[in-house]
């Protein structure tokens, strides 16, 4: 009896899961893939050899996790958010690496949000739905938009707060020498 759930539905070739993970119908996963523990991959996604996805990750629906790509622990990938790992690709032409992106722990990456290869997302920045990042995004960030533009900062309890650091409570911010929103005494 294993410690975590595959339906019979999915293809499961990899055997690194940690225990605690779902693994929903019509779910394929490569054989080199390591996913962590207490993960939920929703049905009809896919995640390549040469991936690595943290513990307590969600991936929902419709969700493609390709090569060269890094996700921390804690990380909410909404559906259909979709990710480049080769800027200039040609049909059978394969790159010598792939570009992937690198996502840091408690990140959210909302529905159908692009984010082009060789970049990373901060510790809990979030990305709004349907944007188009194209760079680095530091953490404790909100960007949206395409293409995607800081709009709001975001503390570690996921509570947005606009430029002025005030939250939409009207609870008073200020940033820490990382960027960090802490609140104001």
């Amino acid at each position: 009896m294993s410690d975590y759930y595959i339906h019979e539905k999915a293809d499961v070739q990899t055997k690194s899961i940690g225990e605690g993970s779902r693994i929903w119908q019509f779910a394929v996963i490569l054989k080199d893939a390591v996913i962590g523990k207490h993960c939920n991959i929703n049905c009809h996604t896919f995640v390549e050899n040469h991936v690595v996805i943290g513990d307590y990750v969600t991936l929902k629906s419709g969700v493609y996790i390709w090569d060269g790509i890094h996700i921390g622990n804690h990380v909410f990938i909404g559906p259909n958010a979709t990710f480049v790992n080769n800027p200039y690709p040609r049909s059978q032409q394969y790159p010598e690496e792939h570009v992937g992106v690198t996502i840091e722990h408690n990140a959210s990456i909302g529905a159908n949000a692009t984010l082009m290869g060789n970049i990373t997302i901060g510790a809990y920045a979030m990305i709004g739905a349907g944007s188009v990042v194209t760079k680095n995004i530091p953490p404790y960030l909100l960007w949206y938009g395409n293409p995607a533009q800081h709009k709001w900062y975001v503390s570690t309890n996921g509570e947005v707060i606009g430029l002025n650091l005030q939250s939409k409570r009207g609870v008073e911010y200020t940033l820490s020498n990382e960027g960090k929103p802490i609140l104001k005494n």
